[in-house]
This record gives C-alpha cells, structure tokens and sequence, in this order.
C-alpha cells in the first residue's frame, strides 16, 4: 500500500474524530447528533475511511455498530496522533508564555490530599498562573482516563495496571501500611500492642479484593491469625477515618493517607508492627506520550517533595 496514493491524501484527522465519535456513541445516527452533522455525512466518512483501508472498520447491527479489530488499530493510533498535536500545542504556549498552562493529574483521595495537594502548592508558588485538573477516582478509573489521554500523569501505588507495558512507572518513595484508630480510643494511649490482641475490635476496611482489604489479610494470615472480625465494609477513605473519630472503630491505611487528616479527625496510628511489605508510590504515564512541558515541572518537583519521605521510609 503505497502512503501518497492510498492513505496520504484520503486519511484526514476529522476522519477519525468521526469514527471515534460513532464508536462511542454505538451508533451513526447519535454520532451525527453529537457532532452537529447529518447521518449521511457519518456513514459516507466511515465508508471512505474503509474503502481507503481496504478493510471493514465497524460491524454494522440493529442494535448498532461497534469496532472490528481493524477499527481498534485505528482509533489506537489515531488516538494517539490526536494527543501528540495536543502536546504540540501545550508546548507551543508552554513556550510563548512560561508561566501559565494546565495540567491533568490523576490519583487516588489519600494521595492527592496529601502528596500530590504538596506538589501542586510548591508548583503554584512558582507558577501561579498554572491550572491544574486534579482527578480523584480509584485505580481501574484511573488506568482508563490515562489510557485514553484523559489526563496527563498519575500519582499512584505500583499495581499490575502499571506494569502491563504500556506504562512508565518512576518509583518516588516507598510507602507502608499502619493500623489507625481514633484519638479517643483505648488503644491510642497502648504503648506497644500486639497485632492478635485486635483481632476482635471492630473494624472498619475495604472489601477483601480491594488493595487495603488484602493487605489486611495478609498481615494477619503472616500472624498466624484469622481475618478480623469486621464491622463496616467500605472503600472511602473519608467514611473510615469519621468512624474512626467515635474512638470505636479500627483501620488499615497507608501512611500516605496520613498527615493533614491525621490532625484534622485527630487520629492515632497504633503500635502495632504489620508484617507487609512496602509499596513504592510514583508516577505513572505512557510510554511512547511525549510529556507537556508542565508535565515535566510536576514531575521535576515531585521528585524533589518527595526526597525526604523516601529518606524517612529507608
């Protein structure tokens, strides 16, 4: 397939906006909707790009239509193009004026409360006129608004969605998981305790399958010990640290979670030595994505908030 003759000329960027636009919506018809363009001008730029291609983009069904793997390849890469002229653009204004620009960060709530909210603080004094579009949301979310360009980097713990290979991950500090109660607590006044003394206090942790919840499982299991009897099943970080402050309630959180919220709920992290092993915390983006060039000031200044907590954690 010669380039010039086949694709060169007839493959356009809008092209593929399109097709884009008819696989998210499921259909041609809502895709024309949403674009503010008639149904005949969506089918006919999809049976170009076909003919162009030489192979079929959609399956086309009553109840839809919905990408071949030839589709697939398509919107990956186009994809792909659209974001790199978006950083092209980015750097161009990056470049006309220094000072101002946005930047999409993703992370989970403890992170971005406390390490990413210290990054962005340092950054702004420098850079005022930066916006940044802080995205919390938990990890698959997030996994997925990277790999559709919906941000720009994640702050996050190595899990298996980083190391698919499709993935940049720079470790910046290793972090630990702690057992916390309320400040009211009896235990927050123990000087040492032992982790099978805990075993039948109320707990409030994520879902096993979470994270958090398979930490938990491991540490006891290292113990020689049963999973704990809990109380409360939930995710939010927020919804556990307030049944924590009725002084009733105990909670696996890792250290990142603490800090601010340590002296505004008034937590305490017991005495209690968890067999686990440390999770490094670092920065996620995709290979082969050019980084904006206020991408890379966040990272540079990542690194450098980060230095003491990894000396801390050594």
């Amino acid at each position: 397939m010669q380039w010039e003759d086949r694709i060169g000329r007839r493959l356009r960027l809008r092209d593929v906006h399109i097709l884009h636009a008819a696989v998210q919506c499921g259909s041609m018809a809502k895709a024309a909707e949403r674009l503010a363009i008639s149904h005949p001008v969506v089918s006919k730029t999809i049976a170009d790009l076909e003919r162009a291609l030489g192979v079929r983009l959609l399956e086309r069904s009553r109840q839809g239509v919905e990408p071949t793997p030839y589709g697939n390849a398509v919107l990956k890469h186009g994809l792909a193009a659209f974001d790199e002229l978006k950083q092209c653009v980015k750097e161009i204004e990056f470049l006309a004026d220094p000072a101002a620009g946005e930047l999409r960060i993703g992370s989970i709530i403890p992170l971005a409360a406390n390490f990413v909210s210290a990054v962005i603080d340092r950054l702004s004094r420098r850079y005022p006129r930066i916006v940044f579009h802080l995205v919390t949301a938990h990890v698959e979310a997030l996994r997925r608004d990277l790999g559709e360009r919906n941000v720009d980097l994640l702050i996050a713990r190595r899990f298996g969605l980083f190391t698919d290979g499709q993935c940049n991950f720079e470790t910046l500090y290793d972090d630990s998981y702690v057992v916390v109660a309320g400040a009211q607590n009896p235990w927050a006044r123990r000087r040492r305790i032992a982790l099978a003394e805990l075993v039948n206090e109320p707990w409030a942790l994520p879902p096993p399958e979470s994270a958090i919840g398979v930490a938990a499982t491991e540490a006891f299991r290292a113990s020689g010990l049963d999973h704990p009897r809990v109380t409360v099943i939930t995710i939010p970080y927020e919804v556990r640290s307030s049944l924590l402050a009725t002084g009733r309630f105990l909670t696996i959180l890792p250290t990142s979670a603490l800090g601010i919220s340590t002296k505004r709920l008034e937590l305490k992290v017991l005495p209690v030595e968890l067999p686990l092993a440390r999770v490094p915390i670092g920065i996620v983006n995709l290979k082969n994505r050019t980084p904006s060039p206020i991408a890379r000031l966040f990272i540079e200044h990542a690194r450098e908030v980060a230095k003491p907590l990894a000396k801390l954690r050594q």
